[in-house]
């Protein structure tokens, strides 16, 4: 795990992160533990019989991880986080922000291509403007 997302995490009070399979990818989700209550918490504002409730919480709950660092900051993950991001040799650290996700090399390659085609396409959706209202800049 880079240096810098562990002081991150560190500064929070966080010796660890929660990882889970990304359902819109072949890859591993990350966050703090911060960051899966907040999902958590989004999903608990549904309906607790509703369908659409079930179907999240399985989805990153129901697979979620809790793994600590070691001494030198690495992590230890799972066979079925491994398998579902078709990981076997090499994986991929990809920071987003507050997240990361991690990859095999070669399939971040192709969605990262797919990416910046689709970003290119939509980059009028993104509003500078009221983000900076927001913050009351």
């Amino acid at each position: 795990m880079p240096a810098s997302f562990r002081s991150y995490l560190s500064g929070m009070g966080y010796n660890g992160v929660i990882c889970y399979p990304s359902f819109n990818n072949p890859s591993i989700e990350g966050c703090s533990q911060n960051r899966i209550e907040k999902l958590s918490d989004s999903i608990d504002l549904l309906s607790p019989f509703e369908e659409k409730r079930d179907i999240f919480a399985t989805s990153v709950l129901s697979e979620s991880e809790n793994l600590q660092f070691d001494s030198e900051g690495r992590i230890s993950l799972s066979k079925l986080l491994l398998s579902h991001a078709k990981i076997k040799n090499t994986m991929l650290f990809v920071g987003q922000g507050k997240t990361f996700q991690i990859w095999e090399p070669k399939l971040f390659e192709k969605f990262k291509t797919q990416a910046r085609k689709k970003a290119n396409l939509n980059r009028a959706s993104l509003k500078w403007e009221n983000q900076f209202k927001k913050e009351g800049k």
